[in-house]
């Protein structure tokens, strides 16, 4: 087509007409929007990528010998008169009189001092306890979290626990015995057990021995949705979203009626 040609005139000479390079120039011309267009969208990812990283990291965390020290290194008297603060949302003896409230009592002081530290971090978001956790010095949080850790576990007439809640339905204990002990191998959901312990206790790791079934569900569910994100290498949210609804009703009814103190896989049927 003669529009698709490119016409040069040469000095003194005829018009040379050259069908290629009209075709070159005009693909070059549409094409340097579209190039233009790509660099932007990749800078613009490349921002975004570089702001995000941050949130990506789940905890500043990391389990060297002089954090272990750090976190093990506490006077539990001085705690003892520290958690004074405590007392009104956790209980005097470390069991909340509400059940959406976590129980600290017995808790190991590793995973105690792990949650204060994020929580002061904002790896782990509280309106209540981020300043709280902030005006903590390192030696008041390590003497805290050992203070905790002597806790007892074993029922007080003398307080306001709602611990142990409800025993759950049969039908329910039975799901949730069998999750702690085997897991679903074919959905990749690990047994509990395996790291929270066969009694629902393990160094390191959230205790689940004594504590309240609503606040079990709500970590459950806030895992799920991502809205919790402070556990390193991701296996509580990937593990709480592949949970289904009453799944995550079932475990923290099991946990909430006290039956992760029994062997493993116990329904709590007589």
């Amino acid at each position: 087509m003669i529009s698709s040609l490119l016409c040069v005139p040469e000095k003194g000479g005829p018009v040379f007409c050259n069908k290629r390079r009209a075709s070159s120039g005009r693909s070059i011309a549409r094409g340097i929007p579209i190039m233009l267009t790509v660099m932007v969208a990749a800078g613009s990812l490349i921002l975004v990528a570089s702001d995000a990283a941050p949130d990506r990291i789940p905890s500043f965390v990391t389990w060297s010998a002089e954090n272990i020290a750090a976190a093990s290194s506490g006077d539990a008297f001085r705690g003892s008169l520290l958690a004074k603060r405590c007392d009104h949302c956790h209980g005097a003896e470390g069991f909340s009189p509400v059940a959406s409230t976590p129980n600290l009592a017995g808790m190991n002081m590793l995973s105690i001092w792990k949650q204060l530290e994020d929580f002061r971090s904002h790896k782990r978001r509280s309106r209540p306890m981020e300043p709280i956790a902030e005006s903590l010095t390192p030696r008041d949080v390590a003497d805290v979290v050992s203070y905790y850790a002597e806790l007892p576990v074993f029922p007080d007439p003398q307080d306001n626990r709602v611990f142990p809640g409800m025993q759950p339905e049969a039908g329910r204990a039975a799901v949730a015995a069998r999750l702690v002990t085997f897991g679903d191998g074919e959905r990749g959901i690990p047994p509990c057990q395996s790291c929270h312990g066969p009694v629902a206790y393990r160094v390191g790791v959230p205790s689940l021995m004594a504590q309240n079934g609503d606040y079990v569900l709500n970590q459950l569910e806030m895992f799920a949705s991502r809205s919790r994100s402070n556990d390193i290498n991701l296996p509580m949210r990937t593990i709480a979203a592949l949970l289904s609804e009453d799944e995550r009703h079932a475990l923290a009814e099991y946990y909430g009626a006290g039956l992760g103190l029994q062997p493993a896989g116990s329904s709590g049927s007589k």
